[in-house]
């Protein structure tokens, strides 16, 4: 599974910060509303037939609930504008929310790890569950797997790693569901360590799945690059700027969902400053109209002179 990997082209480069908040916004109280009935529903729906596996779910879908206030907050803030202390913007936010969604899987999973193992210490603890059960599992599974193909059309569309997630924690949802119906079904045939075997399951696939996410968010807030193939469609961008010779250094590092770029342009060495730098403005118009790039930094060079950048004896500026 991949959280930001897009096409890279105009059509959908051009995504407004408002239309990804505004996406981010609707999709979010979607999911509000859908996980606050499973929440209520599989809680009360689990204790009333005995079902841990059920309850098990229910806190699933409990969890998804706060990480929908955690999207919607960090929705709030990464679309700031820029100001002193965030001269590029607030972007980031959304890493960090990520991350914190990641984080809040793995505690949800692992307390979901912490009772099942209790109940499987005692099998003949564990009750036979009732049919309600059942029905109640496989309306949940329905409802999460609409919810994550509505919620991953909304991310794809605006481009934004954090509505990913958010969707595929609700696809998560749908699995546990999913392993839940078996459990419950295993439970009625007469096999009650089935259910909190589901609900084990469940935890682990919770914790996993927060693992993952948390871990490609950390990553987004160390300065990770993009992904190859974007990293060659902005150097193909800046190659075929008229005016540019040549393209050499293209850096790049994630800033929310949108990328920050520094790039060496190679000019002919005998065009005027007011040229070269003409020619940079222009290559920085494409990169920026065709790609989801915040900034781009450019540095000219004139093209088959030795760089000076790359020389260790380059003099220093004091």
């Amino acid at each position: 599974m991949q959280l930001a990997e897009f096409d890279d082209d105009s059509e959908h480069g051009g995504v407004s910060a408002t239309e990804r908040a505004a996406a981010a916004s609707r999709s979010t109280w979607v999911s509000v509303v859908v996980n606050l009935v499973l929440t209520v529903v599989q809680i009360t729906a689990g204790v009333m037939s005995r079902s841990q596996a059920l309850v098990a779910d229910g806190i699933h879908s409990l969890s998804d609930l706060v990480a929908d206030f955690v999207v919607l907050l960090a929705s709030h803030h990464s679309r700031k504008d820029a100001d002193e202390d965030h001269p590029y913007g607030h972007q980031r936010f959304e890493n960090a929310a990520s991350l914190v969604l990641g984080a809040l899987l793995m505690a949800v999973g692992g307390g979901m790890l912490w009772s099942a193992v209790g109940k499987l210490q005692q099998p003949e603890s564990v009750p036979e569950v009732h049919v309600l059960a059942l029905w109640v599992a496989g309306g949940a599974l329905v409802a999460k797997e609409l919810l994550f193909r509505y919620m991953l059309s909304v991310a794809t569309r605006v481009k934004s790693s954090m509505l990913v997630a958010n969707a595929w924690h609700a696809r998560s949802d749908a699995a546990s569901s999913l392993v839940v119906g078996v459990g419950i079904i295993g439970n009625l045939c007469g096999y009650p360590i089935l259910d909190p075997i589901a609900a084990l399951v469940v935890g682990l696939m919770v914790g996993r799945m927060g693992w993952q996410f948390g871990w490609d968010a950390l990553h987004d807030l160390m300065d990770r690059s993009a992904d190859e193939v974007e990293v060659a469609a902005i150097h193909k961008t800046l190659a075929e700027t008229p005016g540019v010779i040549g393209v050499h250094d293209v850096r790049t590092r994630k800033m929310g969902d949108l990328i920050v770029v520094d790039a060496h342009l190679e000019v002919d060495a005998q065009l005027t400053v007011e040229r070269g730098h003409d020619i940079a403005v222009e290559a920085q118009r494409r990169v920026l109209q065709r790609h989801r790039v915040l900034n781009l930094m450019t540095h000219v060079d004139p093209w088959r002179r030795p760089d000076l950048d790359h020389r260790s004896d380059a003099p220093t500026t004091p």
